[in-house]
This record gives C-alpha cells, sequence and structure tokens, in this order.
C-alpha cells in the first residue's frame, strides 16, 4: 500500500473530530426534513418545472410551459431540478440538496480557517456555522441562500489561496465563483467584493503594479461570468422566452437592477405587497438592525463575540509583515462581515431576515479565529487575556437577552449562560502567575472550553426548536417563533387537481391562476400552471390580449379566479366534459383601462367564461371561495 494510501485511512484525532463535526451537521439538516413539507412551494413548484422541461431549467422557469420564470436567477434551482429529475418529486428530493450543500459549506469553512489559523480554530468555526440558526433553517429549506453561501466559501478559499500564490489562477477561480453565485442571487453575492479587493491590495504577493493588474483582470472575470447569463436571456427575442418574473419590461437586467437589486436598498417593493414603514419583514433601519427582533435571534448570538475577536486580532497583528496570512484573513472576514451588516441594516427595500445567513461564515470564522489566536497569546499577553474574558461577558450578556425575548422558551437557560460565562471570564483573566505552574494551562483551558460551550448554547436550543417544527411561505424563520403552517403534501388542491388533469386536452396550461395557488396545484398535478402576474400578481403579465390569444388557440382553457373577486355575468356552465372548440371568444366588453393588470384579466375572465358548477365533484377544499373559470370558445 502507497504511503498516500495509508496517509488516507488513519484516522487521527484531528479527522476523527471533523467527521464528528460533519456528522453532527448532517443530522442537523436532515432530522425529520419533511416536517418542512414542500417549504417555499414558489420554488419547489419551479423545481418541478425545471425537472421536466430543460428550457424552463435554462431560464429558473416557474412552469414547464414556460410563461414566467420566478424572480431569482436559475442556478439556485438547479440542485433541486436535477434531484427532482432523478428521484421524482417529494419534499426529501426537494430539501435534500438543501442539506447537502449545507454540509458542504461547514466541511469548505473548516478548510478555510484551518489555513490561517490551525485545525482548532477551522473545527471551531465549522461547529458555529452547523448551530447558526438562520444556517440550520436555510439548509432545510428551498430558497437558494445555502447555495450562495456554499459558493462564496469557495470563492473565500481560492482567494485566501490567491494571495500568496503570486499567480492569477486562484484569484481568477474566486472570480468565477462569485459570478455564479450572482446567478443564484445577483447583487448580494458582490458584497465580498469589497472584502477581497482591499485585501488583496493590502496582503497579496507582488508590486502594487502586480496587484492592480490582478485586481484588474479579476473584475473583468467577476463581470463576465455574472453577465453571460443575462445577456443571453436578454438576447433571445421576448415572445421566445418566459416573461423575465419581477421585471417591469421584461429584461432581466431590469430585475437585476431594479426589484432585485438596487430597489432592495432604497425602497422599491414588489408591486404586489404593500409596504408598512417603509420597510417589508426586516424591522426598522438602522446601525442595530442585525441585533433586532426580527434579525437577533437569527444571526446575532456570536456577533459580539465575532467583534471582538476582529479587533483584538488586528490589534495583535498590527506590526505584522505586509503578507501576513493571518493578518489578511482577518481582513477578509471583518470585510466581508461589515460589508453585509451595512447593507442589510440600511436597505429600505424588502429584506427578510434569513438574508443574515450570508454572515454566518464571518462570523464563525472570526470567532474559532479569534478564540484559539487569543487563546495561544493569553500567557504573554494582558490584552489576549481580557479580550477572552470579554468576549466570554459580553456573549453570555447577550444571549441572556436574546433568551428573555421568548421568555417561555428554555426558561433558565440565560441565568445558567451568564453564570457560567462569568465564572470561565473570571478564570481566563487570572494571571498565568497566580496559579501553580501544573495548574495554569489545564484550568484556564477547561474554563475557556466550558465557557465556549455555553456561549453555543443559545444558539443550539434555537436551531433544535428548528429542526423539530415546520417551515413553509415566503419568510421563514429559525428558532421557537418561527414555525408556519405546512402542508405536508399538496393535496390541498383537493379535487380540483385531479379534475383540471382529466379535462386539460391538448392545453399547454392546466389553469391559469395567482401565484399563491400556481404552485401548490403544479405541486399537486406535476403540469404546467400560468401565474397570472408572477410572484405576488404584480408583474404586467399576460396582458388581455395575451389571455385571449391562449385561450383562442387552444393552450388555455380554464382561469381560477381568487375569492373577492366580482360575481360573474354569465350562469355557472355545467360541468361536460368538452373540450375547447376552434372558434374565438367573444370579445370583450369595455374595461376602464385604468385598472391594473390583474383587474383587467379579471373583468374580462368574468365577462368571457363561464363559472363552472363543481358541486357533483364533492368538497373542493382547494377551491373554497375562488371561483373556476371555462373560458373554452364555444360556436
Amino acid at each position: 500500500m502507497s504511503a498516500w494510501r495509508r496517509a488516507s485511512t488513519v484516522v487521527t484525532p484531528q479527522r476523527a473530530s471533523l467527521i464528528a463535526v460533519l456528522m453532527a451537521a448532517g443530522l442537523i439538516d436532515t432530522w425529520d426534513l419533511a416536517v418542512n413539507g414542500f417549504a417555499n412551494t414558489y420554488y419547489a413548484a419551479a423545481a418541478v418545472a425545471g425537472s421536466r422541461d430543460w428550457t424552463a431549467f435554462f431560464f429558473g422557469s416557474f412552469d414547464a410551459g414556460g410563461f414566467i420564470t420566478i424572480d431569482k436567477p436559475p442556478l439556485g434551482l438547479w440542485p433541486m431540478d436535477l434531484s427532482v429529475r432523478l428521484f421524482g418529486l417529494s419534499p426529501w428530493s426537494v430539501l435534500v440538496p438543501q442539506a447537502l450543500i449545507g454540509m458542504a459549506s461547514v466541511f469548505v469553512l473548516y478548510r478555510v480557517v484551518r489555513r490561517s489559523f490551525g485545525h482548532a480554530a477551522g473545527l471551531i468555526a465549522a461547529v458555529v456555522l452547523a448551530l447558526t440558526p438562520v444556517a440550520v433553517l436555510l439548509d432545510r429549506f428551498d430558497d437558494p441562500d445555502a447555495l450562495l453561501v456554499l459558493l462564496l466559501l469557495l470563492a473565500a478559499w481560492a482567494f485566501l489561496r490567491a494571495l500568496d500564490d503570486g499567480r492569477f489562477r486562484w484569484l481568477l477561480a474566486a472570480s468565477v465563483l462569485v459570478g455564479l453565485a450572482f446567478d443564484t442571487k445577483y447583487l448580494e453575492a458582490w458584497l465580498v467584493l469589497p472584502a477581497f479587493a482591499v485585501t488583496y491590495l493590502v496582503a497579496a504577493a507582488g508590486s502594487i503594479r502586480h496587484r492592480l493588474a490582478g485586481l484588474t483582470v479579476s473584475a473583468a472575470t467577476v463581470l463576465l461570468t455574472s453577465g453571460l447569463w443575462l445577456v443571453i436571456v436578454d438576447l433571445i427575442p421576448a415572445g421566445q422566452r418566459p416573461y423575465i418574473g419581477g421585471s417591469t419590461n421584461d429584461t432581466a437586467l431590469d430585475l437585476v437592477l431594479g426589484y432585485d437589486g438596487f430597489g432592495r436598498i432604497f425602497g422599491q417593493l414588489d408591486p404586489g405587497v404593500a409596504a408598512s414603514g417603509g420597510t417589508v419583514f426586516g424591522g426598522a433601519t438602522g446601525p442595530l438592525r442585525m441585533f433586532d427582533a426580527e434579525f437577533g435571534g437569527q444571526i446575532s448570538w456570536l456577533l459580539p463575540v465575532a467583534m471582538i475577536a476582529l479587533l483584538t486580532g488586528l490589534w495583535v497583528r498590527r506590526r505584522a509583515a505586509r503578507l501576513d496570512p493571518q493578518r489578511a484573513a482577518y481582513l477578509t472576514w471583518g470585510l466581508w462581515l461589515a460589508s453585509f451588516v451595512a447593507v442589510f441594516s440600511l436597505m429600505s427595500g424588502i429584506v427578510h431576515p434569513y438574508y443574515a445567513i450570508a454572515l454566518a461564515p464571518a462570523i464563525a470564522a472570526l470567532v474559532g479565529a479569534g478564540g484559539v489566536e487569543l487563546w495561544t497569546l493569553r500567557s504573554r499577553s494582558r490584552v489576549a487575556r481580557f479580550a477572552l474574558a470579554f468576549a466570554l461577558v459580553g456573549g453570555a450578556g447577550w444571549a441572556f437577552e436574546l433568551l428573555a425575548r421568548t421568555p417561555g422558551f428554555a426558561p433558565g437557560l440565560g441565568i445558567g449562560i451568564v453564570v457560567v460565562g462569568v465564572v470561565a471570564a473570571i478564570v481566563v483573566a487570572v494571571p498565568p502567575s497566580v496559579m501553580l505552574s501544573g495548574q495554569r494551562r489545564g484550568v484556564s483551558l477547561v474554563a475557556l472550553s466550558v465557557g465556549g460551550v455555553a456561549l453555543l448554547a443559545g444558539p443550539a436550543v434555537y436551531s433544535l426548536a428548528t429542526i423539530t417544527s415546520g417551515h413553509a411561505a415566503v419568510d421563514p424563520l429559525a428558532g421557537p417563533n418561527g414555525a408556519s403552517a405546512v402542508e405536508r403534501d399538496a393535496a390541498d388542491a383537493g379535487a380540483l387537481a385531479p379534475y383540471l388533469v382529466a379535462h386539460r386536452g391538448t392545453a399547454t396550461w392546466i389553469v391559469a391562476t395567482s401565484q399563491s395557488l400556481a404552485d401548490e396545484i403544479e405541486i399537486a398535478t406535476q403540469e404546467p400552471v400560468m401565474a397570472m402576474g408572477g410572484f405576488s400578481g404584480g408583474d404586467p403579465t399576460p396582458t388581455v390580449g395575451g389571455l385571449a390569444a391562449d385561450i383562442a388557440r387552444g393552450a388555455l382553457r380554464y382561469v381560477l379566479i381568487v375569492a373577492g373577486s366580482a360575481p360573474t355575468d354569465h350562469p355557472p356552465r355545467p360541468d361536460t366534459g368538452d373540450e375547447p372548440g376552434a372558434a374565438s371568444p367573444p370579445p370583450a366588453p369595455s374595461i376602464d383601462p385604468s385598472g391594473s393588470s390583474e383587474e383587467l384579466r379579471e373583468a374580462w375572465v368574468r365577462a368571457n367564461c363561464a363559472a363552472i358548477d363543481l358541486s357533483g365533484l364533492g368538497p373542493t377544499a382547494g377551491l373554497g371561495e375562488n371561483v373556476l373559470y371555462d373560458c373554452a370558445p364555444t360556436t
């Protein structure tokens, strides 16, 4: 057996500890995974479409008929698309790829931090990431954020290798990975670029001219990789591809710069969502937003500790050489954290608390690196001793505050964390000369370890509450207050779904309706559903003319109007099972052109289609007070 094979089969203590952490992360991310059902059914329905049609896969289309895309780039859907294509549709096939992505992120973070600070620091960082509540939430959810984090972590791994390599290959690899992250969640991926650019200028090998040239090539690579999909999509004529969901003019560029880009920062809202107080979901803007009621329990448990670790780490390395790898790592993670905190705190548009997962790798890396570095310096540095003690007390105090926000959850844990943290801080702060020589390191190490475990107790119980309750909808939250009603399957479409399938005929879409109903029906039937108005119903498609044309050519027969619409002018049409004829529907009556696209469509449907009496089918739970219209042209 070769030396390499012998080495690869030896289970060292370091390897065993890493395997244990990865197994724990895997258990957390997959435990009773089906409790979430299909989680965000908007993305689950799009995964159905991408699994059935390669064109829908490329565009990120909501439906296999190619009517409209989701309001995000497609890369975040692709792991789920492929899983559903291979294993069929189920909550597990949709969510297991996310869990695997989360486990991969834990491993990559370990490798990145270990490269700069050693095994212990990497292991601590991996544990912190694995227990961060918002990371646990999204590793079990079908939003694209987990993949975004993995790609950015891979970019950080390549970037830190580029600092001491001297050549551009690793820098280009990092740039490509940032571009792929852009194709997962657009401009959010670029928030790491200031950290990479500043650190490269300060700490990369080579002359300043060489470093500037590297940044120029890197910027061009990021732009090329990020923009390739956008350019291809926008060069394809609109009539030959799906409508770009979330845009105002059916272009991907408008989506990037508008609703999914600067609109999030400066306050543009989804047309289908009403704002409250100038922001949506994330609470009031301000420098302390990451600590508020919406974000705090998701991400901020160890944020004070990470900030202390960053400041003291930079201080103790203030006289280090320009190429010092540890100082470069502190700069990278510190600027990463600062960029995301600043943007998320000041965004005045739609901001979901789960966005905070992007902070998790930087917080975890700084906690791991700072903890080990300060411990190493403790015996000869008063600053290191007091920084460790202050981090323990500050982290414990903040955990107490977060747990006090949910007084009925884990009673007594907060005060226990404070007691352990304070005692550990006192022991750690005692100068080594005070203890007997044989006790110094052992007692202090035990105290620091117990204090660190206490600081992890808060996020751990929040994560436990997350994995033992169901989460769904568009704004999931980790922790004891984050549970939401989850349907274990798509049966809420009731008897309506099989009826639509049975009467589909040759139509492309089995029904047209709002997105909130479209995703449930698409998951139940695995057939294309036209989501009129896209996500939240605000997109200006289909127009009345487009809807009438699709009906006239037999691509669509049924339209489901949500409850609250005006009653139809036509008597209910009995269920005859007739297929659409060849004649065109009657012309639309005079309709107020000042109405919204949704109002115009519904007015046309009520005037030209007939409500269907489905009472003979028995209870139709998915229909409720909504009205199904048959728009088949009649002679």
